[in-house]
């Protein structure tokens, strides 16, 4: 997730006039060994370990350096980076020769601090990843064509630095950037529902999905999440695979996320200058894999 703002939107806010460009860049990775174990016929057992590494920077937010406890730790760092680790458990079930369901859940994914940006995130530059758990349904409605549908809970608040409200009340109390009561980005836990079918002809497998999500910024929390408006609600896609006999197979799948707005409600305090932040989204996604078997 990046954003990149050729001129700081918190420019108006500054009280040594202009910071220049502003944004921010995550970048997560993630390994995972995992074990599965057969039940029996119709029933198995999974457990992986999520190895996680993270990049991030912020650039441009220096009219908030005067609420950071390490007003010299909170902006135009560079790149810093951190490593941890989690827990994922797994089922699948066939209840019926045509049905089979599926539950997962993995822990939060604890990570280690952002040193260089301990004056921007709560706990110290804490910046862990959140658990979710989901369940999941699959119907081969016939031989060549399977309907999918899944329900996950993703937990933000799991999280300070992401779940953590901003509130001016809060600062000016002395839970400053940085602090373990310091501000986040106020994103809230959401529900995921998904559907998606699958038709396979010959060579050929064809997919086809949609997505919903409750909406994780609240309208008082758009001002900082500027940096971070990861709004969309609803995702399509599209994608084909081609077996190329028995050892390989080419992917190709296309996502669009449609335009989704969060009109600010008492989102910029009176301190910064009061008034609303609008934040707004879409994207576009083009994937290609190939895979293959020894």
């Amino acid at each position: 997730m990046a954003t990149d703002y050729a001129t700081s939107p918190f420019n108006s806010f500054s009280p040594t006039g202009p910071v220049g460009s502003a944004g921010v860049d995550l970048s997560q990775l993630f390994i995972s060994p995992s074990l599965a174990y057969r039940v029996n016929e119709n029933h198995a057992l999974g457990i992986a370990v999520n190895l996680a590494y993270q990049r991030f920077r912020a650039d441009g937010i220096q009219p908030f350096t005067g609420y950071s406890q390490s007003p010299n730790d909170m902006t135009n760092r560079g790149y810093d980076s951190s490593t941890g680790w989690g827990v994922r458990l797994g089922y699948t079930g066939q209840i019926m020769p045509d049905v089979t369901v599926g539950l997962t859940w993995a822990s939060k994914t604890y990570m280690g601090k952002f040193d260089k940006y301990k004056g921007l995130f709560a706990e110290q530059g804490g910046f862990g990843i959140p658990s979710n758990y989901g369940v999941g349904v699959a119907w081969k409605a016939t031989g060549n064509l399977t309907v999918a549908a899944d329900l996950q809970r993703i937990l933000y608040s799991d999280v300070k630095s992401v779940g953590a409200t901003f509130d001016i009340n809060k600062l000016m109390a002395g839970n400053f950037y940085g602090s373990d009561g310091g501000p986040g980005f106020g994103w809230k836990d959401v529900t995921v529902g998904k559907l998606g079918v699958s038709y396979t002809t010959g060579d050929w497998t064809l997919r086809s999905g949609y997505s919903y999500v409750t909406q994780p910024v609240q309208e008082s929390q758009t001002f900082m999440n500027i940096l971070a408006p990861g709004v969309v609600q609803q995702h399509i896609s599209f994608g084909a695979t081609w077996a190329q006999g028995k050892t390989g197979e080419l992917s190709v799948g296309y996502t669009h996320a449609f335009k989704k707005t969060v009109k600010g409600s008492g989102s910029i305090p009176q301190g910064f200058g009061g008034g609303e932040a609008d934040v707004h989204l879409s994207e576009d996604i083009l994937g290609v894999a190939y895979g293959w078997k020894f």
